[in-house]
């Protein structure tokens, strides 16, 4: 068995075209941008929260590899996505030599990514999940008609800043958000996210940290 490192994972042409594809496949269905952007941030802001809070290099890595492959089932369907990819990344992983205690905490983590069948059952599991659920930006919509912004696209698009901070001395992890009230008021913001965000509290407290949201200057969390 080998060390598989985020490089190999990160310029593995067969990932690469699986990302390439599922991305293509939400384009149609009229979703945010989930290519390299989102899966690249994704992975890297899993790997810093690890390494912050006292985390190994190895175990940051693994989230970062997580954080990575965390999206690919989506060419096979938007539904249960969470749990293609998974099986997807057990696929690859394991024809790359990956340990298999090492696969297992990895496709742990991406089964469990999403909030409808989301829940933080390693640390790896709950920095994908609070990284994820974190990158709410502008950058991510693609349609360029605003008339015809559907609520997920006002929401994305009124966010002029995105910041996940961690305090590793309080061990606190803050969403500090910028949001445009003229596109989305803060309650279309929670309509969406507000499940994310209770997501984002259990994976908080699963690392022993605090979650904490806020909008515009204000504490809502």
């Amino acid at each position: 068995m080998s060390h598989v490192t985020f490089k190999q994972v990160q310029n593995h042409a067969e990932i690469k075209t699986y990302i390439q594809k599922a991305d293509e496949a939400l384009e149609k269905q009229g979703y945010t941008e989930h290519s390299f952007a989102h899966v690249t941030k994704v992975a890297e802001t899993a790997k810093d929260l690890l390494i912050r809070l006292g985390y190994s290099e190895r175990e940051a890595e693994l989230a970062q590899i997580a954080g990575f492959l965390h999206d690919i089932g989506n060419v096979i369907n938007r539904v249960d996505h969470a749990q293609s990819s998974a099986v997807m990344a057990f696929r690859i992983l394991d024809r790359m030599k990956m340990p298999p205690d090492e696969v297992a905490t990895v496709i742990a983590a991406i089964g469990n990514h999403d909030e409808e069948t989301a829940f933080a059952v390693s640390p790896i599991a709950a920095a994908l999940i609070l990284a994820d659920k974190s990158d709410v930006r502008r950058t991510r919509v693609r349609n360029r008609d605003f008339a015809t912004f559907d609520i997920h696209d006002r929401v994305n698009y009124a966010v002029e800043d995105s910041r996940l901070i961690l305090d590793a001395d309080t061990r606190s992890i803050t969403l500090d958000l910028k949001i445009d009230t003229k596109i989305c008021s803060v309650v279309d913001y929670f309509e969406i996210f507000l499940n994310r965000m209770l997501l984002c509290r259990r994976a908080a407290d699963f690392l022993e940290c605090q979650f904490r949201l806020n909008v515009n200057g204000t504490a809502l969390l």
